[in-house]
């Protein structure tokens, strides 16, 4: 058993992590401000003995004793970091200083959930680890990208000044149940509004493309980035090779939702990438992992989440 603290641990990816790591057999604190995390994401949780939940922001410093750091803490969706784009940028630098300084100070191995939007809008496709991505530091998506990028170079050089036991994932765009249903983005707008019988909106001409991975395949490659040697820290990849266009998700969602939806176009919104697709060579020999979800069947789990919410009158 081990004591593991997760950041961001109430929100969609920390709360299937949560899950996964109690299955595991280990005890789990899980630190949330809830600011787009929820407690309603781990109230399952709440009796099991080896579960804590803790409402604390990551700008602030935390003093507790654990063995394993998984820093996810920040909100992840545009229409989330762009409302207060200052304290996005302080939740991923001052949050990575205070967690980075906590592993320092306990020699504990820290994983730091980094994302795609480091490459920016890419000039490189697929995006390998070592393209270092095309990202407008005065944009308003910078304050994600810019603060994300910020982070791994505090990674870096707290493991080379000090030795720190780190790892490093960059995250690919992911769904499943328990995503914020009012979060932006396209997996959750394009399935909330098929559901509400509402416009599909689609920004652009929807030939922009993205990959998904489904939320199980991600817990298991993070789980198993964590529990590497040592001496290797990534940054790696790990997301669903597989590249979809805006037009083809939407067609997808209103398949399985039916309905009689209609699709509607409005402007690209600033600096939006017009294509992501990770190359996950690097996660298939260091970690033996490749997503086995295929996108039509998760899609059927997160609309089966999505109905469930609308019933309840929850989204």
């Amino acid at each position: 058993m081990q004591r593991i603290l997760i950041t961001g641990g109430a929100g969609f990816l920390g709360s299937h992590l949560c899950d996964r790591l109690i299955g595991d057999g280990h005890d789990v604190l899980c630190a949330d401000n809830f600011f787009t995390g929820s407690k309603r994401n781990v109230a399952h949780l709440l009796n099991h003995p080896y579960f804590e939940l803790m409402r604390h922001d990551v700008t602030f410093p935390l003093y507790v004793e654990v063995d394993r750091i998984f820093n996810l803490a920040c909100p992840a969706s545009p229409i989330h970091y762009q409302h207060d784009p200052v304290q996005t940028t302080k939740t991923s630098v001052h949050g990575a200083i205070n967690m980075l300084g906590l592993a320092k100070r306990l020699d504990a191995r820290i994983l730091q959930a980094s994302t795609s939007e480091v490459y920016g809008d890419p000039e490189v496709h697929p995006q390998q680890e070592g393209y270092w991505g095309r990202v407008n530091p005065i944009g308003l998506r910078s304050c994600y990208d810019e603060g994300k990028r910020c982070a791994e170079t505090l990674f870096f050089d707290y493991h080379r000044q000090h030795g720190l036991d780190i790892k490093v994932v960059r995250i690919f765009n992911t769904y499943g149940p328990r995503m914020h249903p009012n979060d932006g983005r396209v997996v959750s707008n394009f399935i909330v509004q098929a559901l509400r019988g509402e416009d599909i909106t689609i920004y652009g001409d929807g030939s922009q493309t993205r990959s998904f991975c489904y939320v199980d395949d991600l817990v298991e490659v993070i789980v198993r980035m964590m529990e590497t040697e040592r001496g290797f820290t990534g940054p790696v990849n790990i997301g669903n090779p597989g590249e979809f266009t805006m037009l083809e998700l939407a067609e997808k969602v209103l398949g399985l939702v039916g309905g009689t939806s209609r699709l509607v176009f409005q402007p690209l919104p600033s600096d939006d990438p017009k294509q992501r697709q990770p190359d996950i060579t690097l996660a298939r020999e260091k970690l033996g992992w490749e997503p086995k979800v295929a996108l039509e069947d998760g899609l059927k789990e997160t609309i089966g989440y999505f109905r469930k919410l609308l019933a309840e009158g929850q989204a």
